[in-house]
């Protein structure tokens, strides 16, 4: 078979069933045995298939694995991982070790119960040998499941499995060529990704910014997290039940001195939220937040070198960062509701906040109206910072932007300043008088906008 052929699940499994070389263990928990099944029926699952175990129950699970860890999560994971594989080489490391690639692919999923009231996710990971008697790799993944139904969740996982389990042993020439495999057939509709790592000899040349990337501007997530300081989690860990400031740009600039500025922009609005909200006990969160998308529709996607350099910048400056696949500030705040329903505040410059108000929204049947409304739900404000006249001029310059009007004091506009003839100068009008736009002063000491 051709080697630029695609392969369907099937002929993955039936591939691997065939390779005399590979041999492992397979421990999957929450959503059937969906990815050993696959290389059972295919035929020739006894040169691949060691062991399937499924230790549903949790007890059973802590006994085998470990007490004290969520059953969904990455430590569950990681535990399953190391038994499995200590496993595997104390039973079969004598008798095969000298010609046997082994491999241990592991998940905990919590796949859509029956009343479908839970989160549907999971983490899936593989350990695995490049050689016979080799170092082991190890790539794990975090994983929101989008069908309806429990069985199709399930049979996602399992095309997901193998998939892993084919492009780690096929596909490892590069980042892109490996997620290419691994998400053919359940990405995008099935299957989000937002969430990759990895460690061993075998991902040396791999960068995990660049895989992160990856996974948004080829479409497997809506949103990843990239961490300032620690480790990187999935978006759930960092945004789970907490009040939030996002604050949108492009970030063009990268330099410290502009570093600082949006980092002093954006702890400016956290403790605007922290005065909102009274409660000492809740410390909101901040992130900037970039998007894969194109400024202007007639624009292409920015390259990931070039996004990952506006990241970098942010990230030094000491801000966490979320990338995002789509540019609208309605799908961010969307993201962001599954994981919390605390207050979300939006920290935008003036230009900004003019673009989105201004924006084409013909895919949305309510247009205008109908983003707004997505997006200034369930407690959704929008604090808005001033910019200098010439700034405002510069940035709304490439959007052919017409009809807005301002005045300025010593140089700079805020939203107060703005006017808009009617009918969208009403709808701004009451955006201000709701408190849905908060006009806000800028830091002192602070020259430059957001």
């Amino acid at each position: 078979m051709p080697p630029t052929e695609k392969l369907d699940t099937h002929h993955k499994a039936l591939t691997l069933n065939l390779d005399a070389t590979a041999f492992g263990s397979f421990a999957e928990i929450g959503a059937g045995q969906e990815v050993s099944h696959w290389f059972f029926v295919v035929g020739g699952a006894s040169a691949t298939v060691a062991k399937t175990v499924s230790a549903y129950d949790k007890e059973v699970s802590d006994d085998l694995y470990g007490a004290g860890s969520r059953y969904v999560s990455r430590q569950r994971l990681e535990a399953m991982l190391e038994k499995e594989w200590a496993q595997l080489l104390s039973q079969l490391g004598d008798t095969r070790g000298s010609h046997t690639r082994f491999f241990s692919f592991v998940d905990t999923v919590s796949a859509r119960n029956y009343t479908g009231t839970n989160d549907a996710h999971g983490w899936v990971g593989l350990r695995f040998q490049t050689k016979p008697g080799g170092p082991p790799n190890d790539v794990l993944l975090h994983i929101n499941m989008r069908d309806a139904s429990n069985v199709l969740q399930q049979e996602a996982v399992g095309i997901l499995g193998v998939n892993l389990i084919y492009a780690a042993f096929h596909e490892l020439q590069a980042e892109e060529s490996f997620l290419a495999s691994l998400g053919e057939d359940v990405v995008n509709e099935r299957i989000e990704i937002d969430y990759i790592d990895f460690r061993g000899p075998a991902f040396e040349s791999w960068d995990r910014r660049t895989a992160l990337a990856h996974l948004i501007s080829k479409g497997f997530a809506e949103a990843v997290f990239f961490a300032a300081k620690g480790a990187t989690v999935p978006p759930t860990e960092a945004l789970y039940k907490k009040a939030l400031v996002l604050a949108p740009g492009y970030f063009g600039h990268g330099d410290p001195a502009h570093s600082r500025v949006h980092m002093q922009l954006l702890e400016s609005a956290i403790h605007e939220l922290q005065k909102e909200v009274g409660d000492a006990k809740i410390s909101p969160a901040g992130l900037f937040c970039l998007t894969a998308s194109p400024i202007r529709p007639i624009d292409p996607p920015p390259e990931v070198p070039d996004l990952l350099r506006r990241i970098g910048a942010l990230l030094a400056a000491g801000g966490d960062v979320l990338l995002f696949r789509k540019s609208e500030l309605y799908n961010m705040k969307s993201l962001v509701s599954r994981y919390t329903q605390a207050p979300v505040r939006f920290a935008v410059g003036l230009s900004l906040m003019i673009q989105a108000i201004d924006g084409i929204y013909g895919n949305l049947e309510g247009s205008l109206l109908e983003a707004l409304a997505r997006l200034l739900a369930q407690n959704v404000r929008i604090y808005v910072y001033p910019m200098s006249d010439a700034e405002l001029r510069e940035r709304l310059k490439p959007f052919s932007i017409t009809g807005w009007e301002w005045s300025e004091t010593n140089g700079m506009v805020s939203a107060t300043q703005l006017r808009h003839v009617s009918p969208l100068g009403h709808l701004f009008a009451y955006l201000l008088a709701s408190n849905f736009l908060v006009p806000m002063k800028i830091p002192e000491a602070q020259t430059t906008g957001a």
